[in-house]
């Protein structure tokens, strides 16, 4: 068929009935500086590579935690808790945690001199038409444009787009489209100008949300001073995989093959990524599962659950390696190092200071009786000899040997207040009590910029370096016959305990939900990250 008539069908099935499943466009539409995903759907939903790989963009996004980022319950459970803590400065609040998590509903309020209310719009419902619930939409992350990426300027969410009116306004993609049928296709369908540009793939695009200041808040609800709350580009930057590997090589694996991006005149292409956004939050991801309805998640349950398998085969092989030994055994006792070496290109863990790892030693006699354990879960979510699961006045230090079962080394970040005191409401935060998170290769703790430094007893510790925590054990074997086995696991939760149970005495609908949601699947909290076994050559 003759492609100028192809085209022209083409135009008739998506402008006069729609036929192919693309929205009818009125002109009053095409003019908005942002439509939801729903637009993209029809011509990117449907993608196969040479090699009959399927690579969805529509499906592979729409179960990710960037597309629920404002499904999240947690993150509303925690905006609630921040306004309520802060009632003062409600809107500023809720204006700057939109800004990531619902950046439609947040750049389209700010173009038009207004703040942006979260709850005005929650609870979801699963309408896909729906600006606030379409989290880190695609007209977001392809409108972002180049300038001030990767300086403070565009930290916290504020990256530009182009001006309120422009018309036809430029999304970027990888590739170049010389076509003019597609360009003009594109443009009458969306009103975008579809725009090649190499920034839609430098780890600075991804930066712009992931470094993010927080404002420590004043009895009266006015800054007092500012915290670095995430600081995971940062991090990268100060590690050797600056060099060698963005985000998205990393959290959009490569299809196999090559592909046409588009169902409608769309060539193949090598070097296109898949859009699953595989990171860290499996937990989150299974709750999006479980609660779909009243969360207003529009993915399909299947979906979802390739999406939590997908997070948790990645975090199971991407993340970490332990290594146990040499065993020194004496007489009265038993003795070895227990290295964790951080296999991405930031802190591990990294982001949301929710997040801690941390290991669950077991070392059993001849007859496979235990006879020490340190970090064992309960299945409320807490680790037996955690002093801040306990006690939430309370920290378990960096150790650099643990003698005692109550002893666990957890990698984490502790948060302070004005007065010391430790917390985890983010608008109270002044400074780290403590940031043992292991560190990517290359990162010179030294050198570090305070933003992103190392706090606590693992500053001086000389097994705390760039790619590894070693920590020693020894312990007593009273008495007891070897040969003796030590099973070492590194565990991980996305949700530490105390940052769940710290939001029950909030009486308010989304803080509760949530910790309604956690208990429910706290014996499914952790997932473990990496794990060792090493046994004695001799039984003493």
């Amino acid at each position: 068929m003759h492609r100028s008539l192809l085209l022209i069908i083409c135009f008739s099935m998506v402008i006069t009935v729609g036929l192919i499943g693309v929205p009818t466009v009125a002109q009053s539409d095409i003019s908005s500086d942002f439509h939801t995903s729903e637009r993209c759907v029809s011509c990117h939903g449907t993608v196969v590579s040479s090699k009959g790989e399927t690579a969805s963009f529509a499906t592979e996004w729409s179960a990710s935690i960037m597309a629920n980022s404002a499904r999240d319950p947690y993150w509303q459970g925690s905006v609630r808790r921040e306004v309520l803590d802060h009632p003062q400065a409600s809107d500023a609040i809720q204006t700057a945690c939109a800004s990531c998590h619902m950046p439609i509903r947040y750049l389209t309020d700010k173009s038009q001199g207004h703040k942006t209310a979260v709850f005005a719009y929650l609870p979801f419902s699963t309408n896909k038409e729906d600006a606030g619930a379409d989290g880190v939409s695609c007209d977001v992350c392809h409108q972002i444009q180049s300038t001030g990426l990767g300086t403070p300027a565009s930290f916290n969410g504020q990256f530009v787009v182009a001006p309120p009116g422009t018309n036809p306004r430029p999304v970027f993609g990888p590739f170049s489209i010389t076509n003019p049928q597609v360009i003009q296709l594109h443009q009458q369908i969306s009103g975008y100008t579809p725009t090649q540009s190499g920034h839609i793939r430098d780890a600075a695009l991804c930066g712009s949300c992931h470094t993010l200041y927080t404002e420590t808040l004043g009895p009266d609800g006015k800054p007092v001073g500012r915290f670095p709350e995430q600081m995971t580009y940062l991090e990268w930057l100060h590690s050797d995989y600056r060099d060698k590997e963005s985000c998205q090589q990393c959290h959009m694996p490569a299809v196999n093959g090559s592909v046409a991006i588009t169902s409608i005149l769309g060539v193949p292409r090598d070097g296109v990524r898949m859009h699953t956004f595989v990171g860290a939050n499996f937990f989150v991801e299974a709750m999006l599962g479980a609660h779909h309805d009243k969360l207003g998640v529009t993915a399909q349950p299947v979906s979802l659950a390739d999406a939590k398998a997908g997070i948790t085969s990645f975090l199971e092989t991407r993340a970490a390696r332990v290594i146990v030994g040499p065993m020194e055994l004496t007489q009265n006792g038993l003795s070895f190092p227990v290295r964790v070496e951080n296999l991405t290109g930031h802190k591990l863990p990294t982001a949301f200071p929710s997040r801690r790892a941390w290991l669950h030693v077991v070392v059993t006699d001849a007859e496979s009786h235990t006879i020490f354990e340190s970090g064992k879960l309960n299945p409320n979510g807490s680790i037996i000899g955690n002093a801040n699961d306990a006690d939430p006045s309370r920290f378990s230090p960096h150790y650099s040997e643990i003698t005692n079962p109550d002893q666990v080394e957890i990698f984490e970040a502790i948060l302070g207040d004005g007065d010391g005191h430790v917390t985890t409401g983010l608008l109270y935060t002044t400074h780290y009590l403590k940031d043992n998170r292991i560190l990517p290769a290359g990162f010179d703790k030294a050198s570090a910029p305070g933003d992103i430094a190392v706090h606590g007893k693992a500053v001086d510790d000389p097994g705390f370096i760039a790619g590894a925590s070693t920590t020693r054990y020894a312990l007593l074997t009273n008495g007891a016959k070897g040969p003796f086995h030590v099973a070492v696991e590194l565990e991980y939760q996305p949700i530490g305990y105390r940052w769940a149970q710290n939001f029950v005495p909030y009486h308010a609908a989304e803080p509760q939900q949530f910790v309604m949601y956690f208990d429910q699947a706290a014996a499914q909290s952790a997932l473990v990250l990496a794990h060792a076994n090493a046994t004695t050559n001799s039984s003493y």
